[in-house]
């Protein structure tokens, strides 16, 4: 029995160092972002940084022989995309083109909230009462940060962020929930090589109509989104997830504001 349970403590604190790892990564991603918009197309940043991270995870698709996923894993799959390629990344970028990213970092700031509470929705764990109120608590205090913020009343910006934050918990606890299936590697290659398709006109269209012509820093800002925030990090983060427990290790996130507030004052 002591045996078990130091492998269930080695997991678990493995699980902890390996979302540490992540979170750093993804303190950095609304600054890179904010960075990016400020002179590429918000729908090129939000949506092409998945559709450039897709060919790495296309090429170690193939050095790895990985099998296509069974057929009733799909579904899945396309929830974790919904949230993690297209509705986060798309619409932060769009908030971020209206609000800093210190302030948006605030309120992403739920996204451990949502993380549990999608994992209790979706793959079937179940945090505390406790949490649950301490998870209101913070639902309340930023809601009332967003409304000083907006001199007395929400601003569309901040609704984005919070459908963002809604769409990421889904995508997070979704792919967590099946990287102990697939590996959580495999999980985000398999979800940004499947979303590439969709992904391809929309970039192709609005690169186009508002052209590519940016400074280094702004295309430094955007590979950072792209092979960071969008590829690498999420072998870490669902690794994690996988290991540790999805609503725990989510509330991880919790330092992520308070570190994306520090690159944002020395950006």
């Amino acid at each position: 029995m002591s045996e078990n349970c130091i492998n269930t403590k080695s997991v678990s604190d493995s699980g902890l160092w390996w979302g540490a790892i992540a979170v750093v990564g993804f303190s950095l991603s609304l600054p890179a972002t904010r960075l990016a918009v400020s002179e590429l197309d918000g729908v090129v940043v939000g949506l092409g940084r998945a559709m450039v991270a897709a060919l790495p995870a296309t090429l170690l698709l193939v050095a790895g022989r990985c099998p296509v996923p069974p057929r009733r894993l799909w579904p899945r799959l396309s929830l974790t995309a919904l949230g993690v390629v297209f509705g986060f990344p798309l619409l932060s970028a769009w908030a971020l083109t209206l609000m800093p990213a210190a302030h948006g970092a605030v309120i992403a700031g739920l996204l451990p909230a949502a993380t549990a509470a999608m994992a209790a929705f979706r793959g079937g764990e179940r945090p505390s009462l406790g949490f649950w109120l301490a998870m209101l608590l913070g639902l309340v205090g930023v809601l009332v940060f967003a409304l000083v913020q907006g001199t007395g009343r929400p601003q569309p910006a901040d609704g984005m962020i919070l459908l963002a934050v809604v769409l990421g918990g889904l995508g997070y606890a979704e792919g967590g929930a099946l990287a102990r299936e697939l590996g959580g590697w495999r999980v985000i290659c398999w979800v940004l090589v499947a979303s590439t398709p969709f992904l391809l006109p929309i970039v192709v269209w609005r690169a186009l109509a508002t052209g590519l012509h940016a400074s280094p820093a702004s295309w430094g800002a955007f590979a950072y989104v792209s092979f960071v925030s969008m590829f690498l990090g999420f072998f870490a983060w669902y690794r994690a997830l996988a290991t540790g427990g999805i609503a725990r290790i989510g509330q991880l996130q919790l330092a992520q504001p308070v570190l994306t507030m520090l690159w944002s004052m020395t950006c």
